[in-house]
């Protein structure tokens, strides 16, 4: 017998570069937000002056202001993009996606103020919504469903490494030549992806690059496309997409809540003995993160393994969420431990375990719809949890301001269990959707 090709593996590393250069453009801020010059710049200070506890105070509130205008545009962009991506085809959608964070990320190097900075997080945001319905809906059209889980979990490992590269590069950036070209190079690696989208990605059934063997193999589930147009109101009329919604809206704010807030924890959280600043934070952070790709790979692989093993849809991939949501329980530890190294450790087991989640949360828009609406329905659901996040990143600095840290990883370290339940509650079984039959009867 034949054997299948393997050009659809570099199709998963292309979304994983794009996911990583995507990270890094989101991630500079939660780096430069933590330097001195940047500081008072955006509150309209002298350079050099001093920066009382009450301006440090009013800027954490500000902050977390940038962040909601990021989510909310991030939110929009989600249904709308992911609706055009359907519509046009994931590689002009996903183009035009490129093209508009690039141009935010390279104009947030002439911003001079917190009003210009939520103008381009907002806009950086939009276009970044691009991103995982492209992604996920690319999965979708290149692999059977038995290798969907392991295929998401590298692409998703793309977040992490960005976080690394960001958090290696930017702070060495902004101490030598200031915040604004760290802005500005990083915003270019964009171009760079632009011309290596447009010239290396299509579709399968077009590609000059697969072997009549490897679609075989890709066609494998016998998944037939239809040409009939599905309304997008129809889609919320499914319980399956509600689960994804819930599964997207309850804990994708808390790995948002890492990205934009653990600069800041590892720099003035008054429990730990030690606080990191731009010349030491970049090591914890690539212990945390390089974990979280092997969590994002590993879980993505148990859930494609258990399939491989002869279990079911719904027992692979519940299981695999079941345990990624106790491996987060005890992140609220680090919040009051003193010691650097055990915070460093159990951030490394969240975060890892969230990548896993995530990783296995793709796979049910590919598992549960047909791929010709694979990406609206990934808007749907990356809509709600960015909605989620909107509601989080507002109030996280006032929670933070008050109470410090431990409210905020006590909901980190519930939520996934919770979710868990309520998904299980929605959908009993996976089981996919006969798209052009009458739904079964909506959620209440």
């Amino acid at each position: 017998m034949q054997q299948a090709g393997s050009y659809r593996w570099r199709i998963v590393a292309l979304l994983f570069i794009a996911t990583t250069i995507n990270y890094i453009d989101r991630q500079v801020l939660s780096f430069t937000m933590i330097d001195d010059d940047f500081r008072r710049q955006m509150l309209g200070l002298a350079p050099g002056a001093i920066l009382t506890q009450e301006m440090q105070d009013a800027f954490k509130i500000e902050y977390g202001k940038v962040d909601a205008a990021f989510k909310t545009a991030y939110a929009l962009g989600f249904l709308i993009v992911g609706w055009l991506i359907d519509r046009i085809g994931t590689k002009r959608g996903f183009s035009i996606g490129i093209i508009i964070w690039s141009i935010a990320g390279i104009m947030t190097s002439f911003v001079n103020s917190f009003a210009g900075l939520r103008v381009m997080r907002a806009l950086l945001g939009f276009g970044e919504s691009a991103n995982f319905p492209a992604s996920i809906k690319s999965i979708a059209e290149w692999f059977p469903r038995k290798e969907r889980a392991l295929a998401n979990g590298l692409f998703n490992a793309g977040t992490n490494v960005g976080v690394i590269l960001t958090a290696l590069s930017i702070p060495y950036l902004t101490l030598h030549y200031g915040w604004r070209p760290a802005f500005a190079i990083t915003g270019a690696l964009g171009i760079l992806l632009l011309i290596g989208w447009w010239f290396i990605y299509d579709r399968p059934d077009t590609s000059t690059k697969v072997s009549a063997a490897e679609l075989v193999h890709i066609r494998q589930d016998g998944d037939v496309e239809s040409s009939v147009k599905v309304p997008w109101l129809k889609l919320l009329t499914y319980r399956q997409t509600w689960a994804f919604v819930v599964g997207k809206f309850m804990t994708d704010p808390i790995w948002w809540f890492y990205l934009s807030w653990l600069p800041d924890f590892f720099n003035s959280n008054e429990a730990l003995d030690q606080k990191l600043d731009l010349k030491n934070i970049g090591i914890p952070f690539l212990v945390i993160y390089i974990v979280s790709d092997v969590g994002s790979v590993f879980f993505g692989w148990l859930s494609s393994q258990f399939l491989k093993w002869g279990w079911s849809l719904n027992r692979a991939r519940k299981t695999t969420l079941a345990i990624c949501a106790v491996c987060v329980m005890p992140i609220f530890l680090a919040s009051t431990t003193n010691n650097i190294y055990l915070a460093v450790a159990l951030l490394a087991l969240a975060t890892s375990a969230h990548q896993g989640w995530s990783a296995n949360m793709y796979t049910f828009a590919s598992d549960m719809f047909p791929k010709k609406v694979v990406a609206s329905v990934t808007g749907i659901g990356g809509m709600a949890g960015a909605v989620a996040g909107i509601l989080f990143a507002y109030y996280a600095g006032i929670i933070r301001v008050t109470f410090g840290y431990l409210p905020l990883f006590l909901i980190a370290a519930t939520t996934y269990s919770v979710a868990f339940l309520l998904i299980h509650l929605l959908v009993p079984k996976l089981q996919s959707v006969k798209i052009d039959e009458e739904p079964a009867e909506v959620p209440v």
